[in-house]
């Protein structure tokens, strides 16, 4: 039987009343437990981890992405999602100021930076860091995914940004309207955060070392102060618990889609699905409220041909991309499809999801997801061997099955033996 994936997120919890403990410094733990982690700080108070092991993130692969991203250039010399300033002055075109190849570290960059500088501090962001290094992204997502099996995971992405530099900029991490709760890993340096917690009063400052972890709930408000003479790197991952933005939830299923899906015939007027199940992809309005009628037929028409033909394929293209993914999308594109011969033995290193939508079979791993003309069984039977963490032989497979392994060995789901 063919898995199911489906995500759930639960309500964010009220911040408990403040304790003596909060007025001051955060508690300093020495070992990160995801249980005990959201039954006493998620949505509560600050925390700091001293030295996790294994770390969310890796100082090589860090500064191996910040290069990538930086050469995703804009059209003014800066990429859309990077920030540079020097002595708080945003640079439109920073020339050579963004990490190289040949600074080889942030030490290197930083000591190259203050040469060309005269001294002068700078910053760096790069937002949605995660899309532009596949191991990183792994890395994040495995360490993440044991606070997701306790609190669920995010129906939004969590933000990723590196912050580099001897001061921060002002980051816009999310949407308008929304606040979140975020984790600093440092890597390099020390960082200095002031908090003040909006709602309580007050205000307290924490030390975070190279290899320490510090997380605070939505409902404070950090601020970095800079140490004089040298820079700091660390990666924030903010995740939205306040102001859920439907509107670009719909704009990741919808924006591309042609008039002809959503005004596609419905084959099936009844609006039961092929069991005769009612299907609804939207929730029902809450109670006592009516829409005008034109936008109930409206909705009416998009759930019943959201429940077949085209839109209900991307529907489910959607729901597999986004469970694979593991909350951290967009994830790096493939890599080039390989080739295999008789004697090739591949193993699974992810797990791969699949469905079945319009007539099609459509698997899923890493947050990539395609289609295969597979019959449903063999798809099983391939899937379920993989999935069991068992070699699979190329020479067993007939030509569809050996495409199907060949896309996933392009998703890095699999491991040649």
């Amino acid at each position: 039987m063919r898995e199911d994936p489906r995500a759930s997120e639960p309500a964010r919890r009220p911040p408990a009343p403040a304790t003596p403990a909060e007025q001051g410094q955060p508690d300093r733990l020495g070992r990160l437990d995801w249980r005990v982690f959201g039954e006493r700080y998620w949505d509560r108070r600050p925390v700091l981890f001293k030295s996790v092991a294994p770390a969310p993130f890796e100082a090589h692969e860090v500064f191996e992405t910040a290069v990538a991203a930086a050469h995703r250039g804009g059209p003014f010399g800066v990429p859309p999602y990077a920030g540079f300033a020097v002595g708080g002055e945003p640079q439109t075109d920073p020339g050579d100021f963004l990490p190289q190849p040949r600074d080889g570290s942030f030490a290197g960059y930083h000591q190259r930076l203050v040469r060309q500088l005269c001294g002068e501090p700078y910053s760096l962001s790069l937002q949605a860091f995660h899309a532009f290094h596949h191991p990183l992204w792994a890395r994040e997502r495995d360490f993440f995914a044991g606070l997701w099996a306790h609190e669920g995971q995010p129906v939004q992405s969590a933000y990723t940004t590196l912050v580099h530099g001897a001061y921060e900029q002002p980051l816009a991490e999310a949407l308008p309207g929304q606040r979140v709760a975020t984790f600093l890993f440092v890597l390099g340096g020390r960082q200095r955060m002031r908090f003040g917690a909006a709602d309580r009063g007050g205000s307290f400052t924490v030390e975070a070392d190279p290899g320490d972890l510090l997380y605070w709930p939505s409902h404070f408000s950090p601020v970095a102060e800079p140490y004089a003479g040298w820079a700091s790197t660390g990666v924030r991952v903010s995740v939205v618990r306040e102001g859920r933005q439907a509107a670009s939830e719909l704009y990741g299923l919808l924006h591309d889609v042609t008039p002809e899906t959503l005004l596609a015939p419905d084959p099936d007027p009844t609006g039961a699905g092929p069991s005769g199940e009612e299907v609804l992809l939207v929730p029902d309005a809450e109670a006592g409220a009516e829409l005008p009628a034109p936008l109930e037929r409206a909705l009416a028409h998009f759930r019943a041909v959201g429940a077949h033909g085209p839109l209900e394929e991307r529907v489910a293209r959607q729901s597999l991309r986004h469970w694979t993914a593991g909350g951290f999308w967009p994830v790096p594109p493939p890599a080039p499809r390989g080739r295999f011969g008789d004697d090739d033995v591949v193993r699974a290193t992810e797990r791969v999801l699949w469905s079945e939508a319009a007539g099609r079979r459509l698997f899923s791993a890493c947050g990539q997801v395609a289609a295969t003309e597979l019959p449903a069984a063999d798809l099983a039977a391939v899937l379920r061997v993989l999935n069991s963490g068992r070699p699979l032989p190329i020479r067993e497979l007939a030509p569809l099955a050996r495409e199907l392994v060949a896309e996933l060995m392009a998703f890095r789901a699999l491991e040649r033996l």
